[in-house]
């Protein structure tokens, strides 16, 4: 079975010029050749600041770029045409192409509405701190630019179970509505402030019936016009389960497809949370391995004073290799985002060799790795800062050592606070596949490691060209493989 790997196609500071779809049509084949099999698209409806928008603060799930809404035709990403031609293009060239979902909430509402509500303490949304009373939100979505075109649903009050503005005073709050299907939250398996249901602008209420149906009319509507191969979801901690177990039923069913599906958790260095939204939701998805991030992202700061043997502890690849997808980086956790919690560039090069060069979770490569960027923004600090990040050149070997080595069993050497290594013993059915990898995140280091004896004798090299001392297997099938200081090797056969 061949070795697939996922790229994040985009990243928070993407330019807002309507390039990505456009940019994307022509790099399809080229991504392909690349070692890339699957592109993870950004939101590609219409969000409510327009096309300064990146997508998350969704306002049309129809408008993919096709109505003068919000100040704009165009997406962030483009119009629809360019979108429909740009996933034509990737599926032409071989790659499978995963829409992101955002159906957690909506933003910048048509009309306000009188709405009963309560207000909620935020760092326990389960305590009321007001009695009910009526304030004006922006929960009316009519869409006049859309016109009912591909649906006449409207959104009121009865389709949120909360919201963070009153129109009337001006006040930024966490309100609970008050409608038909419940004084309070949802129920939400993250307990974390009580009750995470909430998250931002119009929550949306999945008890409403309507509203259900009305998201699976717009899942088979968007499969019905992209003819996409399977989905990234956006901020489900902050929904019910059950719903996305009928939702990907539903769309399962009436597209005939796999719909691979990968959800956003994200809780760094809470394994058991992760593991109880798998349980809840019966494995029909894989989750982001956040813990894994966050142990990446830790090893990075701390030097030499990581334990490298530690580095898998805690985390779903571990527990649950066969859902967990692996990743360095992403647009919530690089620098000056909302879950900022950056990998240092030193260790970027050990890190993907952990998701890319491991028999084991689908790895997914973040934009900025493969192509750079430089942005501008204001800190939690309140200061503006100036962000270069840099591509990571080993990436493209990684890759190719993937499609080409990466087969047979994995035996790990992680017998050492700073230096690790493993091995992948190769397959008969992929001739010349094995590899060795060691690291090390402090002085240069070694590792004795078992490759097999179908190997004796032969000279191996390291391809990422860090070190140049080649290693010969000995009668035995083992070798001394050697790392520079903070840096990793990986070895196959000549």
């Amino acid at each position: 079975m061949e070795n697939f790997t996922m790229l994040q196609y985009f990243q928070w500071y993407y330019p807002a010029d309507g390039s990505l779809w456009k940019k994307m049509e022509t790099e399809a084949a080229e991504l392909k050749a690349f070692g890339i099999d699957t592109l993870w698209l950004p939101p590609a409806h219409k969000g409510m600041a327009g096309q300064t928008s990146s997508g998350y603060d969704i306002y049309d799930h129809y408008d993919l770029g096709e109505f003068d809404q919000k100040g704009s035709i165009s997406t962030k990403y483009g119009t629809k045409e360019e979108l429909i031609k740009a996933v034509r293009a990737g599926q032409s060239a071989g790659l499978q192409v995963y829409m992101d979902i955002v159906l957690n909430h909506l933003g910048g509402g048509d009309e306000t509405e009188r709405v009963l509500v309560r207000k909620v303490n935020p760092e326990n949304r389960n305590e009321f701190i007001s009695e009910p009373y009526e304030i004006n939100a922006y929960t009316k979505f009519t869409y006049p630019g859309r016109n009912k075109k591909y649906s006449a649903f409207q959104w009121d009050f009865q389709c949120f179970t909360g919201v963070d503005f009153d129109e009337s005073s001006g006040e930024t709050a966490i309100y609970s509505i008050q409608n038909q299907y419940g004084e309070g939250w949802q129920d939400v398996l993250d307990k974390e402030n009580g009750n995470y249901d909430y998250l931002m602008l119009s929550d949306i209420d999945f008890r409403n019936p309507n509203v259900v149906e009305e998201l699976k009319r717009w899942g088979e509507w968007l499969h019905e016009t992209l003819s996409f191969d399977g989905f990234r979801l956006d901020a489900i901690k902050h929904m019910p389960a059950e719903f996305y177990n009928q939702w990907l039923d539903h769309m399962r069913s009436v597209t005939g497809k796999e719909l691979f599906t990968v959800g956003e958790y994200w809780s760094p260095g809470k394994l058991d949370d992760m593991l109880q939204y798998i349980d809840a939701t019966q494995g029909r998805m894989s989750l982001f391995d956040a813990c894994l991030q966050g142990n990446f992202s830790t090893a990075s700061k701390q030097g030499a004073d990581y334990d490298l043997s530690t580095i898998f502890e805690n985390t779903l690849v571990q527990a649950k290799p066969d859902l967990a997808v692996t990743l360095v980086e992403n647009h919530d956790t690089q620098p000056l985002q909302s879950l900022e919690q950056p990998v240092d560039l030193w260790f970027r090069p050990l890190a993907y060799a952990l998701i890319l060069l491991r028999a084991t979770g689908y790895p997914c490569i973040f934009y900025p790795d493969l192509y750079g960027a430089k942005y501008t923004d204001h800190g939690n600090d309140g200061e503006t800062h100036e962000i270069e990040l840099k591509p990571i050149p080993q990436i493209q070997t990684m890759l190719g050592l993937r499609k080409n080595n990466l087969y047979g069993e994995q035996k790990d050497y992680f017998d050492h606070p700073n230096c690790i290594g493993w091995i992948v013993s190769g397959a008969d059915e992929k001739p010349g596949s094995g590899i060795a990898v060691v690291m090390s995140n402090g002085g240069e280091g070694f590792k004795d490691m078992e490759i097999g004896k179908a190997f004796a004798g032969r000279t191996f090299r390291d391809r990422l060209g860090n070190v140049e001392q080649e290693t010969v297997i000995n009668p035995d099938g083992w070798g001394s493989f050697r790392c520079e200081a903070g840096a990793v090797s990986a070895y196959t056969a000549d």
